[in-house]
């Protein structure tokens, strides 16, 4: 049986976002919500070894109180649990910062045998929250898995690289990052929406973890980003 976290963004749905054609700044003030499809696939797998081997999926996503419609979203596709991480002072945390809360919150939700994560996320696409993580809690990280299997203790990944792939092998706990070829997420059923709003939400703040505010936000980041431009469009 194991014991299975999964790292959720909620984020702005890009396919749904506008142009201001004066400024060439994004208009997100309105743009519609959910989760990051990558992180999506990492749920979609994490419930799949539950289904087959036991055990027990937990989400974690760190955002302002609003976030609470996506965990719901991930506990109707099968969650046992969520953990709302949110405080102001998180704000304008960059991957630095947040792989620092995301850490704390692994440390004092205690064992795991797996954390899964998308291998980027569909607003800002670093793919650094999974290596970052992996790094701050000191085990192994499998990055890119179009496939994944676990037998006792070990966990088994084949690796989509550019030209070709690759299998490897680790001891859990580990993370691993996946890519949307792993699979294709379920929509829940009107039912399963129902039975999310009986399960748990926890919410923690800075407080609930220690986290010194220097530590995250602006304080506690090492990249900044200035503006946010689109592309300039001009007729040959």
């Amino acid at each position: 049986m194991a014991r299975i976290l999964v790292c959720v963004k909620q984020a702005v749905d890009v396919s749904q976002l506008k142009v201001d054609s004066a400024t060439r700044r994004l208009i997100i003030a309105d743009a519609p919500k959910k989760i990051s499809d990558f992180d999506k696939n990492a749920l979609e797998e994490a419930i799949r070894i539950k289904e087959k081997l036991g055990g027990e999926v937990l989400t974690v996503t760190v955002g302002p109180e609003d976030a609470k419609t996506t965990l719901r979203e991930a506990l109707a596709m099968g969650a046992d649990k969520a953990y709302l991480i949110s405080d102001p002072t998180f704000e304008n945390s960059d991957t630095l910062a947040t792989s620092y809360i995301l850490a704390e919150v692994v440390k004092k939700i205690g064992a795991f045998d797996l954390i899964l994560c998308g291998e980027a996320s569909i607003d800002s696409f670093s793919a650094q929250i999974g290596p970052r993580l992996a790094e701050r809690l000191g085990i192994p990280l499998i990055t890119y898995a179009r496939k994944l299997s676990l037998e006792g203790d070990t966990v088994t990944a084949e690796r989509s690289l550019e030209e070709s792939s690759e299998t490897v092998k680790a001891k859990m706990p580990v993370l691993i990052t996946v890519t949307k070829e792993i699979n294709e997420p379920r929509t829940p059923s009107y039912v399963a929406v129902m039975k999310a709003f009986k399960k748990e939400i926890v919410m923690w703040k800075s407080a609930d973890l220690n986290i010194p505010s220097e530590k995250v936000g602006e304080a506690g980041s090492a990249v900044q980003v200035l503006d946010v431009l689109a592309p300039k469009v001009e007729r040959k």
